[in-house]
């Protein structure tokens, strides 16, 4: 069974326990009814603050955490705990911290070469150290980094040591959680670019997870904006940075620097009022009412589902 998407997710959900008082325990609602999809070679971006659920959604996605609910597919198969090994290699992560995704007792060629090892995916050694040479070389890592470890190395060099475990399986599909905000500005540079080049040469489609706006319209083909465990927004990366409908996203993106000060003054940011909510205590219907400027009784009383406005642009809101 084929499908258009690489990767689609179905009212995925991720509820953990959290233990509030003697005998208690109350959901954590991280994830409550999450759907999009992804086309082979394409770049999802998934934005949102600290909190709403956009690690866990790429951590559930490749079942580090399995689903309290929702249905993930690849090329239209149903992903369950039975066949997940059969999707492992096609399927990987490059995690946010370079430092501690990373084990410090082992070597660059054991690490890149670990994958190689579980999946049995060389006939012999040789043919085992010509691959990760390879991938060391298409992540920009010179040979003689093989035998080092990685405290040897910056945090640049790191990533792409991460990069390159994460492509020893030749999978189709990426989530990269956070990859490049743990970086310094000239070193993420490289590394976005890097990103962009391997997706040209392999084909390969990413879960892009950032919270730096100006990055993810710089890499992403679409993007999703999260607001405490459910996506409030989706469209095409331009379409959402020029026409934004949702009253986070526009606050959101108002916050986004401009370089251009004239431009920059004539812009009007939008503050939202209150804090967040406890994902332990949400709010009734829609979770940002009680932050939005434009919440009516309705919203209170029925949380609104995604709903496209024209060209696939996909907004839950009932007042916009």
């Amino acid at each position: 069974m084929s499908s258009e998407y690489l990767v689609e997710v179905k009212d995925l959900k991720q509820y953990f326990p959290i233990r509030t008082g003697f005998m208690k325990t109350t959901l954590l609602k991280a994830v409550d009814g999450v759907n999009f999809g992804i086309k082979p070679g394409e770049t999802l971006g998934l934005v949102g603050e600290s909190g709403c659920g956009k690690t866990t959604v790429g951590r559930t996605l490749l079942r580090l955490y399995k689903p309290t609910g929702g249905e993930i597919y690849y090329d239209g198969e149903l992903i369950t705990d039975q066949n997940m090994i059969k999707y492992r290699p096609k399927m990987q992560m490059v995690f946010q911290d370079p430092y501690s995704s990373l084990d410090p007792r082992m070597t660059v060629e054991e690490i890149i070469g670990e994958p190689l090892d579980v999946h049995k995916l060389y006939s012999n050694s040789k043919e085992r150290r010509e691959k990760i040479l390879g991938l060391m070389e298409l992540v920009g890592l010179n040979a003689e980094h093989a035998t080092r470890y990685v405290h040897e190395f910056s945090g640049g060099q790191r990533q792409r040591i991460g990069i390159a475990r994460a492509l020893a399986v030749d999978p189709r599909f990426i989530v990269c959680d956070e990859a490049v905000s743990a970086l310094d500005v000239s070193i993420q540079a490289q590394v976005i670019n890097m990103f962009e080049e391997l997706q040209e040469k392999l084909g390969v489609a990413y879960l892009f997870i950032a919270h730096d706006l100006l990055v993810v319209r710089h890499i992403s083909d679409r993007i999703a904006v999260m607001y405490l465990g459910r996506v409030v927004e989706t469209a095409d990366a331009d379409e959402l940075y020029d026409s934004p409908i949702h009253p986070y996203t526009q606050s959101l993106l108002s916050a986004v620097p401009i370089p251009d000060p004239n431009i920059a003054k004539s812009s009007k940011r939008i503050i939202l009022e209150g804090d967040v909510p406890s994902p332990l205590r949400m709010p009734s219907g829609c979770a940002f009412r009680t932050r939005c400027r434009f919440a009516t009784e309705k919203c209170s009383q029925e949380c609104p589902s995604l709903t496209d406005r024209g060209n696939g642009h996909m907004v839950a809101c009932w007042n916009k």
